[in-house]
C-alpha cells in the first residue's frame, strides 16, 4: 500500500466527516467487519475499497483503480460483476478469505442520500451454503474450540447445510486427532487462550491450511451455550442426548452458534439434532493412518485412486458425503455395522437378484434434498432447486421397499421416506416447471396460483396485440406505410417515423427521441398504455417476490421432515452402493467375533486389485492373515517391491471396511473388537516444523506406543531405517518388544533387519512370515505371496539392478555385502538383541517432591497459594 492511501482499518470515526456520504456509509459497514472483505453493491457491481480492493486485486487478478476523492485522498477500488459473484467468491474462499455481502435494501428513488445498504450475510470457508461454492461430495464444517482447565478442551462443530450440531470434550493432547477426524474448513477460538494453546492451533493450521479466527472471550460462556442449545433444539433439557455435563463443549457451542448466525444474517431453524461424540465410541484413525492407507487422498494429495474413490458409486451427493463419513468414522460398537450388513444382505438377495439395482435406478437424478432443505430454512433457496426438490419428493414416494423386509435399518428407511404432507402439491401449484434462475428475474410462480399475478401478467401478455393493433390504426390514420410501434427498456414505448415522412406526423404526436434517420414519438393513448403496462410489469415482479416468500414461509414447518427424508435417501443410497460394490468386486461379508482376532482368508488390497484389473488385466495375489491371542505379532521380511507394505495395508483396510459395515475383499473374514488402527509407514520429513525424516519416524512411533492397546491394529514398516544400522536395529528391537510384551496390540512389523527374525524365538506370541521371491538367472521374480518363516535374503542389489544402477556399482556392492555378512554373523552370536535391560533402582521421592505431588493448583485460593509457597520454601531449606 502506498503512503498516501488511507487503509480501511486506519480510518476511524474522527475521519468520517471529511468523507463523502457514500464513503461514510461504507466505513460504518466496514467497521462491523474489519477482518472481512466487504462486497459493497453499487448497481451491477460489487465494489471493494482501499485495503480490501488491493487484496482482492492481488488474489483475483482484477483491475485496481482510483476514482475521485474522499477526505482529500483518492478512492482506491476494484469491482466484480454481480452476476459473476459466485465465481469470485469461490476463488476467495479457496484462499481462506471471508466475504461480507452488502446489498442495496432501500428504494433508489426514495433515498435522499446514498441508497440504504446492509450486510445480508457473510461467506466464510466454514459456513458455505451456495451450490456453486460447495463440492457435491464434501462438506463445509465450522469448528469451535474452547480451552478449559486441567488441559481439557471443548469442541462444537456443524455444517450449515446439515441439521445437526456436534459436541465433544477431550484433552489438549487429543486435539490434533479430533481436528483430523472432523476435518473442519474453518476454526474459531477464544481471544483469551494461552499462548501455548494458540501456538498448537497455529501449527495445526500451518499443516492443514486451516483458516482460523479469534472471537471475543465473552462468547465462550457455558451458560450461554447451554441456553442457546436449548433454544435451538426447542427442548427443556439436553439429557436426551446425554449432553448435560459438558460445560466446555457448551462454551464452544455458544461461540459456534453465534458465529454461524452472524454469517447467515439470521437464525438457523433447521438445526434440530444434537450428537455428542466421545473418544471411546469410534475406532481411532489418526491422521497418519488416513494418509498412509490413502482413504480419501493419495500420498500425492490426489482424489484418486483411493479407497473412497473405489467405493463411491453413489447416485446422489448426499450418499457420497454419508459414505465418506461411514468410512472415516467406523464405530467400535459392532451392532451398527451388523445392522448395515443385514440391510446389504436384504438388498442383495439370492445371487444378487434383490432390489438393489432397481432402487439405484430410481435414486438416479435425485437432487440434494439435504442442502435444499437447509437453504429453505435459510431462505436462500432458488426456484430451480424447489423444482428439483419436487421431483425428488416424487421419487421418494415411488421408492417402495416392497416385500416383507425384516425390522431394522431398511424398515426404518421405509418409514422415513414419506414426504411431508402436501409439500409436493404446494410446489407443483406454486412454481413453474421451468422457472427462471433467480426470483428477481420473474417467471417463477406458476399460472393459476395467484389471481392478482395472473391479471398483471395478462396485461403484459396482451401488450403485443395492442401494439400491433395500434400500429395498423396509426398507419391508416397518418398514411405512413413504414410507421412502426416498438419498445425498449431505455425509452419505453414509441412510434418511429423516418425523416422522409415527418411532414405527415399528426399534431397529437409528441417527440420522444431524435435519431440520425428517424424520429420517435409518443401519443396520449400510447403513453397511457405504457404507464399501465410498465406498472403491471413492476407490480407483477413485486408480487412474484412476495408470493415466493409466502411459499418459503409455508415450507419452513416441513424442514425437519425434509431433513429426515434426506437422511433416508442418503442411507439407502449408501447401502445400495455397498451392495453394488460387494457384487461387482466379489467381496464377502465379514463375521464379528467377541474375542480378539483378525482372521482373513485370501485377502486382497481393494485399490491395488482394481488398478491391476483396469491397467493390465492382471490378477491380485491373495494372502491369508491369522492374528489372535496366540499370535499377536508378525515379523515380515522380504525384498523391496515384494509386497510387504501392500500386504500390511490390505489387512488394515479389510479391518476398516469390516468395521464400517461393508463387505470386504477376501474369501472369508472374522474380526474381533478393534479400537484403533495405527500406522508408521514410509519415509518423509516435516521441515516446516523442524522435524527430520528420522525425527518424524520416531515421533509417530512414540505416539503409537503411547496410544495403542491390546485391541489396536498396528502397522510398523521399516522402523529404525532413518539412522545408523546399530541405532536403528536397537530401536526396532525395543519397539517390537514393547508392542509384544507391554502393548500386546495386533502388530504387522515389516523390517529389513534380519536380526529381528530371531524375535519369535523368545516371544511366543510372535511369528515370522515373509513375502516370497525367486531368482531366474540374473533376474528376480516377485511372487507377492506371504509364506511362513523368515526371508532368506533381501535382494536389494537385484532391485538396484532393476532400477538401472551402473554395473561397477553393483559389483562393488556385492563384494562389500559378502564381507559385511561374514562379520555380522560373528558379531550376532555375541549379542542378545532382546535381552531385558538391567532393572533400574527406584529412588524414593524426597519430602519436597511428595509435597509437590499432593498439590492441586486449581483448588487453591490466593491465600492458600501464598501459604503454600512459604511452606515449600521452608521445606526446601530444611532438606
Amino acid at each position: 500500500m502506498t503512503q498516501d492511501t488511507p487503509s480501511s482499518a486506519a480510518v476511524g470515526l474522527a475521519d468520517l466527516p471529511g468523507h463523502t456520504p457514500m464513503m461514510v456509509q461504507y466505513f460504518a459497514l466496514k467497521k462491523d467487519h474489519p477482518d472481512t472483505l466487504l462486497f459493497y453493491r453499487m448497481g451491477d457491481f460489487y465494489e471493494l475499497f482501499y485495503d480490501d480492493a488491493e487484496k482482492a486485486a492481488r488474489l483475483l487478478d482484477i483491475t485496481l483503480t482510483r476514482r475521485g476523492q474522499s477526505a482529500g485522498q483518492p478512492v482506491v477500488m476494484a469491482g466484480v460483476p454481480f452476476h459473476a459473484m459466485e465465481n469470485y467468491l469461490a476463488r476467495l474462499i479457496r484462499h481462506g478469505e471471508s466475504v461480507a455481502i452488502c446489498e442495496q435494501v432501500g428504494e433508489v428513488g426514495a433515498a435522499k442520500g446514498p441508497v440504504e445498504r446492509k450486510v445480508v450475510r457473510v461467506v466464510t470457508p466454514g459456513t458455505l451454503t451456495d451450490a456453486e461454492l460447495l463440492g457435491e461430495k464434501s462438506d463445509s464444517i465450522l469448528l469451535s474450540v474452547h480451552q478449559g482447565p486441567r488441559n481439557q478442551c471443548g469442541l462444537a462443530w456443524l455444517s450449515v447445510t446439515q441439521d445437526d450440531i456436534h459436541l465433544a470434550e477431550c484433552s489438549a493432547d487429543e486435539l490434533d486427532s479430533w481436528l483430523s477426524r472432523v476435518a473442519p474448513s474453518e476454526l474459531i477460538y477464544s481471544a483469551d487462550v494461552t499462548p501455548a494453546f494458540e501456538q498448537r492451533l497455529r501449527q495445526t493450521r500451518a499443516s492443514a491450511g486451516l483458516p482460523m479466527s479469534q472471537r471475543p472471550e465473552w462468547q465462550f460462556d457455558p451458560a450461554l451455550g447451554q441456553r442457546k442449545l436449548l433454544e435451538q433444539l426447542q427442548v427443556a433439557s439436553l439429557s436426551t442426548w446425554h449432553a448435560d455435563g459438558l460445560p466446555l463443549a457448551h462454551a464452544a457451542s455458544a461461540a459456534l452458534l453465534n458465529y454461524a448466525e452472524h454469517t447467515q444474517g439470521r437464525s438457523l431453524p433447521h438445526l434440530r439434532a444434537l450428537r455428542v461424540q466421545r473418544s471411546g465410541e469410534l475406532i481411532e484413525l489418526p491422521v497418519t493412518t488416513r494418509r498412509n492407507l490413502e482413504l480419501v487422498k493419495t500420498l500425492r494429495g490426489e482424489d484418486s485412486p483411493t479407497v473412497y474413490s473405489l467405493l463411491d458409486t453413489c447416485m446422489t451427493g448426499m450418499g457420497s458425503r454419508l459414505l465418506k463419513t461411514w468410512l472415516l468414522e467406523p464405530p467400535r460398537d459392532r451392532s451398527l455395522a451388523q445392522a448395515r450388513l443385514d440391510a446389504i444382505a436384504a438388498l442383495k438377495g439370492e445371487n444378487g437378484a434383490g432390489p438393489w439395482h432397481a432402487l439405484r435406478q430410481q435414486l438416479k437424478g435425485t437432487s440434494d434434498v439435504e442442502r435444499i432443505s437447509a437453504r429453505i430454512a435459510l431462505r436462500q433457496v432458488r426456484p430451480r432447486e424447489l423444482v428439483a426438490l419436487l421431483h425428488s419428493l416424487q421419487k421418494a414416494e415411488q421408492l417402495t421397499l416392497g416385500g416383507a423386509w425384516p425390522a431394522g435399518t431398511l424398515a426404518q428407511i421405509a418409514s422415513e421416506l414419506v414426504p411431508p404432507p402436501d409439500t409436493a402439491v404446494l410446489l407443483q401449484r406454486a412454481i413453474l416447471p421451468e422457472p427462471a434462475a433467480l426470483v428477481r428475474d420473474g417467471g417463477v410462480i406458476a399460472e393459476g396460483f395467484d389471481a392478482e399475478l395472473d391479471e398483471l401478467r395478462h396485461i403484459q401478455t396482451h401488450a403485443d396485440s395492442f401494439l400491433v393493433d395500434l400500429e395498423v390504426r396509426e398507419r391508416e390514420r397518418t398514411g405512413i406505410a413504414n410507421l412502426r410501434v416498438q419498445y425498449n427498456k431505455v425509452h419505453g414505448f414509441y412510434i418511429e417515423i423516418t425523416q422522409g415522412q415527418l411532414d405527415k406526423v399528426p399534431a397529437d404526436y409528441r417527440r420522444r427521441q431524435t435519431l440520425k434517420n428517424a424520429e420517435r414519438f409518443i401519443t396520449p393513448e400510447l403513453k397511457a398504455f405504457e404507464d399501465k403496462a410498465l406498472s403491471a410489469q413492476e407490480r407483477a415482479l413485486a408480487r412474484e417476490k412476495w408470493l415466493y416468500e409466502q411459499v418459503l414461509d409455508a415450507l419452513q414447518a416441513h424442514v425437519p421432515t425434509l431433513s429426515r427424508v434426506a437422511r433416508a435417501l442418503a442411507t439407502l443410497d449408501v447401502l445400495c452402493t455397498l451392495t453394488e460394490r460387494a457384487l461387482t468386486l466379489n467381496w464377502t461379508a465379514p463375521v464379528y467375533a467377541k474375542e480378539p482376532c483378525i482372521e482373513i482368508t485370501r485377502g486382497r488390497h481393494p485399490v491395488v486389485e482394481a488398478r491391476l484389473a483396469e491397467t493390465s488385466g492382471g490378477s491380485f495375489i491373495a494372502n491369508d492373515t491369522q492374528l489372535g491371542l496366540k499370535q499377536r505379532l508378525q515379523v515380515i521380511t522380504g525384498p523391496n517391491m515384494g509386497g510387504k507394505s501392500t500386504y500390511m495395508r490390505q489387512v488394515a483396510l479389510i479391518v476398516l471396511l469390516a468395521s464400517m459395515g461393508s463387505h470386504v475383499p477376501a474369501d472369508a473374514c472374522r474380526i474381533g473388537p478393534i479400537d484403533a488402527i495405527h500406522t508408521r509407514i514410509g519415509a518423509a520429513d516435516d521441515l516446516a516444523n523442524a522435524q527430520s525424516t528420522f525425527m518424524l519416524e520416531m515421533t509417530e512411533a512414540a505416539q503409537i506406543l503411547h496410544s495403542a492397546t491390546p485391541h489396536s491394529l498396528v502397522l510398523m514398516d521399516e522402523i529404525g531405517r532413518g539412522t545408523s544400522t546399530f541405532d536403528g536395529l536397537a530401536l526396532a528391537a525395543g519397539i517390537a518388544t514393547h508392542l509384544h510384551d507391554k502393548t500386546q496390540a495386533f502388530t504387522l512389523f515389516a523390517t529389513h533387519y534380519f536380526e529381528l527374525t530371531e524375535f519369535p524365538v523368545k516371544h511366543h506370541q510372535a511369528v515370522n512370515v515373509h513375502v516370497s521371491a525367486t531368482e531366474a538367472g540374473s533376474d528376480i521374480v516377485f511372487l507377492h505371496e506371504i509364506q511362513p518363516g523368515p526371508a532368506s535374503r533381501s535382494y536389494g542389489i537385484q532391485v538396484a539392478r532393476l532400477a538401472g544402477m551402473p554395473g561397477p556399482v553393483l559389483s562393488h556392492a556385492r563384494h562389500t555385502l559378502q564381507t559385511l555378512e561374514e562379520r555380522a554373523t560373528e558379531a550376532q552370536a555375541q549379542v542378545d538383541l532382546f535381552a531385558a535391560p538391567p532393572a533400574i533402582e527406584k529412588i524414593a521421592p524426597s519430602a519436597l517432591e511428595s509435597r509437590f505431588a499432593e498439590i492441586d493448583p486449581d483448588t487453591l485460593s490466593p491465600r492458600e497459594a501464598l501459604d503454600l509457597i512459604y511452606s515449600l520454601k521452608k521445606l526446601a531449606s530444611s532438606s
